[in-house]
C-alpha cells in the first residue's frame, strides 16, 4: 500500500500528456488503438447476442480503431471499406428493430407478443443462451394468451413469429459483427 501511495505522489504535479502516458504504460498510440480495436470487436460480438449492447456499432468502432492504427496503403481496411461498413451497420441496426416486429405481425401477433418476447428474453438472460431463446418464445406466447386473450394455437403462431424475428435479428447482428471482427484481425 505504501508503494502505491509513493507512486501516486510521483504523479501529483505531473501534466498527463501522451508522452507521460507512453512513459507509464510503455505504449504508443498505435498499440493502444490495436488493443481497443480487438476489445471493441469482442464486445461487439457479445453485444450481438446479449440484449442492451449495440453489437454492430461497437464492432464498427473496432474497425475504425483498426483503420486508425494501421493507416498505410497495405491496410485491409480502406476509407471506402470503413464507409461501407458504417452503412451496413446502420442498415443492420435498423433492421434489427423492424424485422422482429414485422415477423410478429405477419404471424398474427400483436404488440404484446413483441413486448412479451423482449421481457422473456431478459428474464432468460441468466440461463444463456437456452434461457434467452426459450424466454423469448414463452414470453410472446404468454403475452398473446393472457393479455390479448387469444387461443392457444393463435398464441403459439404469434410466439413463433416473435421468436423467429428475434433469431433473424440476432443472426444479422452476429454475422455483421463477426465479419467486422475478421477484418479487425486481418488488418492488424
Amino acid at each position: 500500500m505504501r508503494e502505491l501511495q509513493l507512486s501516486l505522489l510521483c504523479f501529483k504535479n505531473t501534466k498527463f500528456t501522451s508522452k507521460t502516458i507512453k512513459r507509464v504504460f510503455n505504449w504508443n498510440i498505435m498499440e493502444a488503438l490495436v488493443v481497443l480495436a480487438i476489445i471493441a470487436g469482442i464486445i461487439g460480438i457479445i453485444g450481438s447476442i446479449a440484449p442492451g449492447l449495440p453489437g454492430p456499432p461497437i464492432s464498427w468502432v473496432g474497425i475504425l480503431f483498426a483503420f486508425l492504427a494501421k493507416n498505410d496503403p497495405s491496410n485491409e481496411i480502406t476509407a471506402t471499406a470503413l464507409l461501407l461498413w458504417l452503412i451496413v451497420t446502420i442498415v443492420v441496426t435498423v433492421l434489427d428493430y423492424v424485422v422482429p416486429a414485422k415477423l410478429t405481425t405477419m404471424t398474427g401477433g400483436s404488440k404484446s407478443a413483441s413486448i412479451g418476447a423482449l421481457i422473456g428474453m431478459f428474464a432468460g438472460i441468466f440461463f444463456t443462451p437456452i434461457g434467452m431463446l426459450s424466454g423469448s418464445l414463452l414470453g410472446a406466447f404468454l403475452a398473446e394468451l393472457l393479455v390479448e386473450n387469444k387461443s392457444t394455437s393463435d398464441s403459439l403462431k404469434a410466439a413463433f413469429g416473435a421468436f423467429l424475428g428475434f433469431i433473424v435479428g440476432t443472426g444479422m447482428k452476429l454475422i455483421c459483427s463477426g465479419i467486422m471482427m475478421y477484418y479487425i484481425v486481418v488488418a492488424l
